[in-house]
């Protein structure tokens, strides 16, 4: 009788294990909560052109996990995407922070617009951190697909043979219209790969000697 009573005793209690067991489950096998395992794609020239969008813009409204981008061009897709709402990095999602990209800072985005939400992707008591939304898009950070922008260049992991899973590595910032001649396929990618190798000191340096080794100028001759 006293091993039966404690047998019902200790039902209760493995009944909460069971329960327990089933939710750490669960959160392991969520979406939100696995591991972000991501093959390398590629550089920014080997993954843009597969993707459904390339704008370059203005990080504009911070929110959550999200971002609105002010698109300034298009440089493929739909040019009616004047202000794409990307999703970033939330639980593990393989997507880069939200920290990374401050409102007013310009880039080259390269996105996957969002076809389908999994079914623990949205959350209503968190809207601001989710998966995100059909027709909106998303930033992976497994390739190149930013670039920063500093004036008429853009500088990130550009071309082949950069260092995987490095997003600002080494290299001279490229020519934005140089970066939109290849996409458009005006450029090629030999000379995309030159040009992140120019250094912009040592051709003035170049420059500079150049003009000295020719000594005075016609009008300095004249005067002497």
């Amino acid at each position: 009788m006293i091993g039966a009573a404690m047998t019902r005793q200790l039902m209760p209690i493995d009944s909460q294990i069971r329960k327990l067991f089933i939710a750490l489950v669960m959160s392991v096998s969520s979406p939100l909560s696995s591991a972000c395992e991501c093959l390398w794609q590629g550089s920014f020239s080997e993954v843009a052109p597969t993707t459904d969008l390339v704008v370059l813009g203005t990080v504009g409204r911070v929110k959550g996990n999200a971002i609105d981008i002010d698109v300034d061009v298009t440089l493929t897709g739909p040019d009616w995407a004047t202000a794409p709402r990307v999703w970033l990095k939330t639980g593990d999602y393989c997507r880069p922070d939200v920290a990374e990209f401050a409102k007013g800072q310009r880039f080259i985005f390269a996105l996957r617009r969002l076809t389908e939400v999994p079914v623990d992707g949205f959350n209503p008591s968190t809207p601001n951190l989710s998966y995100g939304r059909v027709g909106d898009y998303a930033l992976s950070n497994c390739g190149g697909y930013w670039l920063k922008v500093e004036g008429l260049r853009a500088s990130g992991n550009l071309v082949p043979g950069m260092p995987r899973y490095a997003q600002s590595p080494k290299m001279t910032p490229v020519l934005i219209g140089h970066i939109t001649a290849y996409l458009k396929g005006w450029a090629s990618l030999d000379s995309l790969i030159e040009a992140t190798k120019e250094d912009p000191e040592l051709e003035a340096l170049k420059k500079d000697s150049r003009s000295f080794l020719r000594g005075f100028s016609p009008d300095e001759d004249s005067e002497r």
